[in-house]
């Protein structure tokens, strides 16, 4: 496996998703203690009975999208992540997004997993279980969430990244 080679930690790029219009973002649940780090673009699972947020937990996979205000020309996105040690109390409280097939955004977090090329568009790729993070699937029937890569593309600050939209 082999993520997108990057400066930093994960981009997003919401080119077009449904969570900023419709009013499903959610950021009252703290993220589970194994979770040091959690970058924008990753996936977690928003365990409202457990009370937190995981990988594991029920319900539908929720993309992270955190706010990021970087007043030093000297950062960008690239430098933005969420780190259990930068919390006064070591808990993380991520703003997370509900997604809907038709959404679409570009990210520099995404895995070519066992395809062993680099991703290319109509690509299909499904959430990691263990990590998060769209990775490529060469049999995504199964899966309850699908993305396909529609653009291979790069981000404001030239990093290569791939544009994806959900088709499932």
């Amino acid at each position: 496996m082999a993520l997108i080679a990057k400066k930093g930690y994960g981009q997003l790029e919401p080119n077009h998703l449904s969570a900023q219009r419709n009013g499903q973002i959610y950021a009252q649940l703290p993220c589970e203690s194994s979770i040091e780090v959690l970058q924008n673009a990753q996936f977690v699972k928003y365990d409202y009975a457990k009370g937190e947020v995981d990988f594991t937990g029920a319900g539908e996979w929720m993309l992270v999208y955190n706010e990021v205000k970087l007043y030093d020309p000297r950062h960008s996105y690239k430098d933005f992540v969420y780190r259990k040690t930068d919390f006064t109390d070591s808990k993380m409280y991520p703003r997370v997004m509900k997604t809907m097939p038709g959404d679409i955004f570009t990210t520099n977090l995404a895995d070519n997993g066992t395809k062993g090329t680099e991703l290319a568009v109509k690509d299909k790729l499904t959430v990691s279980d263990s990590t998060g993070i769209l990775t490529y699937n060469d049999s995504p029937d199964a899966a309850d969430m699908v993305w396909q890569v529609v653009k291979v593309y790069t981000l404001a600050d030239g990093q290569k990244a791939v544009k994806v939209q959900r088709i499932k």
